[in-house]
């Protein structure tokens, strides 16, 4: 796999995704997202510059084998619902996006085990950003 860009998470984000992962069950997404929180630079909610992927962003990303882009909202598995505006930050995809900023692309494991490529083009909304700290 290739070099991991660098990400940065909110402290508020962190707390929050720490307190989810304790519930769940051993698996190798779990283990990815935990070495993602691990290697994250943190600061506090109001520090997070505004072009940085974070929890309940709605952000613009490209996969590398095709030309389509998608505009999803990263959440966290309680707040997904039947549509398919949302991702889960526990899917492989999600855990893969949280810190990314524009401009970024990182390799990452797809359900599947083949590697995947995702580019981020756009955070059209922030939470922090918008100065909503309690999402």
């Amino acid at each position: 796999m290739a070099q991991l860009p660098p990400i940065t998470i909110s402290s508020l984000d962190l707390i929050r995704l720490e307190a989810l992962l304790e519930k769940q069950p051993e698996s190798d997404a779990i283990t990815r997202l935990e070495n993602e929180l691990d290697r994250a630079n943190v600061v506090p909610p109001t520090e997070v510059p505004d072009n940085i992927v974070t929890m309940n962003s709605t952000i613009t990303f490209a996969m590398a084998t095709g030309k389509e882009s998608f505009t999803k909202t990263l959440c966290y598995p309680r707040d997904m619902d039947n549509g398919n505006e949302k991702i889960s930050v526990l899917a492989p995809i999600g855990a893969a996006l949280l810190g990314l900023s524009v401009g970024q692309s990182i390799e990452w494991p797809a359900p599947n085990g083949k590697p995947m490529q995702v580019s981020i083009s756009a955070v059209d909304f922030q939470p922090e950003r918008a100065g909503d700290y309690k999402s």
